[in-house]
C-alpha cells in the first residue's frame, strides 16, 4: 500500500481519531492532493484526509497500489471490465496516480 486515501465530509475529526490511534502527525492541507491532509505511517506509506472536491463525490476510502507500470495495469484492470475514472496524472515530486472503479469500488494506482 503506498496510499490510503480518506474522502470525509469529517476531515478535522478524522485526522484527530487517526492522529491519536496511530501516533502520527498530520499536515497541513496540500493543494497537489486535493487538499488533504497527509501523515506517513510507521510501517511505510502514507495516508491522506480530505473533503469532497464536487457535491457529487460521496465519501470513500481509496487504497493506491504501487506498480512499476501504471499504464500495463490500467490495461489489464480495463481488460477485466474496469472503468477507468481518472487517466494517469502527475503529481509534481510525488510520482503518476490513476483511479479505476471495477465492481462498484474505486481502485488506485501509484507509479514512482
Amino acid at each position: 500500500m503506498h496510499y490510503l486515501e480518506i474522502v470525509t465530509p469529517a476531515v478535522k475529526e478524522t485526522c484527530e481519531v487517526l492522529a491519536e490511534t496511530h501516533g502520527v502527525v498530520f499536515s497541513a492541507p496540500i493543494a497537489e492532493f486535493g487538499n488533504a491532509r497527509t501523515a506517513n505511517l510507521n510501517g511505510g506509506g502514507r495516508i491522506g484526509v480530505r473533503a469532497p472536491m464536487r457535491d457529487s463525490e460521496t465519501p470513500v476510502v481509496r487504497p493506491y497500489v504501487l506498480v512499476d507500470d501504471i499504464e500495463a495495469a490500467i490495461k489489464a484492470a480495463e481488460k477485466a471490465g474496469a472503468e477507468l475514472a481518472i487517466p494517469p496524472m502527475e503529481i509534481p515530486g510525488q510520482g503518476t496516480f490513476s483511479i479505476y472503479i471495477l465492481g462498484g469500488i474505486d481502485h488506485g494506482l501509484w507509479q514512482l
